[in-house]
């Protein structure tokens, strides 16, 4: 390996120096294997130049580039694969940071394993107050149940331990982080949220969605300086994995000072297009203003509004018209009623934002819908509105989205996921409408591909392995998850690129390496327009670049 990569090292050592001063020079990398959309057209090329500000100037021949730039510096690519930078159109930077400071179940694969993890991590950290963390799927242990509070209280009770599942919508407490949030047997459900609770009434020590706000409101808030750590952390992994840009979907008052600051300084190393949380709070003040369309060279913007419609479907949260195929108790949870999100949607549109509502259940998309359907229709045509998952839809309401301009954003490995459930949840007819990602393109729908990191891995090579095979990273199932809605290797690519920057609004300056756009690109280690689609999760990143500065590269 090192051999082959040895030619590219050296290329970044002799130009690792370029950007520490001030010298202003057009750059040219050559001798690279690059792929870029025009339309919808992927084109290749053999060199990439871009001037000093970071704009691209050209793709093409590195011969032809190199006289009309006679007095470029050049790179050699090392006949490496060059593409334009990944955006991750559904991403959460800060907890990304966070996730990586925190105790994580993941990798458990049983509810012996998690309990031992939570008892080793209070070991390694005695004077943590509490014990946070999360990432459990109750699935994955095959318990048939969610797990409970004594099942933590076993290996740790003289501290409130608080985890949250791995899709974030529900959470698993010890019983002194119920104690601490007030919660008993007496305890209601609040609105949009559930407490569940065993035969006795007794709460189990697991809350859903809304009822979750309960433990979070005691657990202390994190300090400035956590906060900062937890950013630079995500910066870190994003320019690892090659996100150059991601749409971060959920901002609070907190984060979008700190993204602001981090603009100003030039500290920030991915792009991040905010969807504020929510419309009252910070977007009663932002919005004041307006829309923020860009700051700091592009490197943020504020101009879209998160909301959500239901909760996940691993923990039977997602709203869906009919009960549950493996709990007819149950339709899951709204949360809110159609006039009251419609007066949400109305309000962000209204004062030109963008609105991307969370919704995974087939109820809950199409309340969404039908919420969209009520504004003017040029409010969602120029606005570009947006469905956060899209994830189980009816049959007859995936047209609508085209209907009514609505976009799809949508997580590829959420498919391979939840293949060890998802059916299970809503069964064999519903489940032709869910993760249904061909049936989108097919009807022209433009999907936005993410991740939602950190449920998921911020990897894109790993979302475009799931998008075009449906298998996991064993290869399974051999023939792939409902095979026939997968993309092509180039609709996939195009999902993470030029798509995800159209659904920011930011398809003129990001998502391909077209003259004019910024010098957002990576360098990895295999062709991945010419290799088996099992092998694409592998992928390395070798370099990463954002506005023409390298902020990542493998040295040996």
């Amino acid at each position: 390996m090192y051999s082959t990569l040895k030619p590219l090292m050296l290329a970044i050592a002799s130009c690792s120096c370029l950007y520490a001063g001030t010298a202003a020079a057009d750059t040219i990398i050559n001798n690279v294997r690059g792929y870029t959309f025009s339309g919808a057209q992927l084109l290749q090329f053999q060199a990439l130049a871009f001037d000093d500000a970071g704009k691209v100037i050209a793709t093409g021949k590195s011969a032809e580039l190199a006289v009309r730039l006679p007095n470029a510096r050049h790179v050699d690519g090392g006949g490496k694969t060059l593409l334009p930078g990944m955006i991750d159109a559904h991403g959460h930077v800060l907890s990304l940071g966070v996730s990586q400071m925190q105790l994580g179940l993941r990798a458990t694969a049983n509810l012996a394993d998690a309990q031992k993890a939570i008892a080793d991590y209070a070991l390694r950290f005695p004077l943590n107050q509490w014990i946070i963390g999360g990432e459990w799927n109750q699935a994955n242990w095959k318990l048939g149940r969610f797990p409970t509070a004594q099942e933590i209280d076993v290996v740790v009770k003289d501290r409130p331990v608080w985890l949250s599942r791995v899709d974030g919508h529900a959470g698993w407490a010890n019983s002194k982080a119920l104690q601490l949030a007030g919660i008993t047997e007496s305890t209601p459900d609040p609105a949009g949220g559930k407490i569940e609770k065993d035969a006795q009434g007794k709460p189990t020590g697991i809350l859903v969605d809304a009822a979750m706000r309960m433990v979070d409101k005691v657990v202390p808030p994190a300090s400035n300086a956590e906060q900062r750590a937890a950013l630079n952390l995500a910066l870190l992994e994003l320019a690892k994995v090659g996100v150059t840009s991601v749409h971060d979907a959920g901002v609070s008052e907190a984060a979008d000072k700190l993204f602001r600051e981090y603009a100003d300084q030039g500290k920030l190393t991915a792009r991040v297009y905010g969807m504020v949380r929510g419309t009252d709070g910070l977007f009663d003040k932002v919005s004041q203003q307006g829309p923020l369309l860009t700051y700091g060279q592009d490197f943020y913007s504020l101009r879209a509004v998160k909301l959500f419609a239901d909760g996940a479907l691993g923990s039977r949260g997602a709203a869906l018209m009919a009960p549950y195929s493996d709990a007819p108790h149950t339709h899951g949870l709204l949360f809110k009623t159609a006039d009251d999100m419609y007066a949400m949607i109305e309000k962000a549109a209204s004062k030109g934002y963008q609105v991307n509502v969370h919704a995974i259940g087939d109820a809950g998309n199409r309340q969404i819908l039908d919420g969209f359907a009520r504004l003017p229709a040029s409010a969602s045509a120029s606005l570009r509105h947006r469905i956060e998952h899209a994830q189980v839809v009816a049959l007859d309401d995936i047209p609508r989205f085209k209907q009514l301009g609505i976009l799809p954003s949508m997580q590829p490995t959420h498919a391979t996921s939840d293949m060890n459930m998802a059916e299970d949840r809503v069964g064999a007819e519903r489940i032709k409408g869910a993760y249904a990602w061909r049936s989108f393109l097919k009807q022209g729908s433009r999907i936005a591909c993410g991740s939602d990191f950190p449920i998921e891995s911020p990897n894109p090579f790993w979302g475009i392995h799931a998008a075009v095979t449906r298998q996991d990273m064993a290869g399974k199932p051999a023939q792939g998850w409902y095979a026939s809605q997968a993309m092509t290797v180039q609709e996939a690519l195009r999902c993470f690129t030029l798509d995800a920057a159209y659904a920011a609004h930011q398809e003129n300056s990001l998502g391909t390496l077209e003259a004019g756009k910024w010098a957002d690109f990576i360098i990895i280690d295999q062709d991945m327009l010419n290799m088996p689609a099992k092998d694409i999760y592998k992928i390395r990143v070798l370099q990463t670049w954002v506005a023409g500065k390298q902020v990542y590269s493998v040295i040996k």
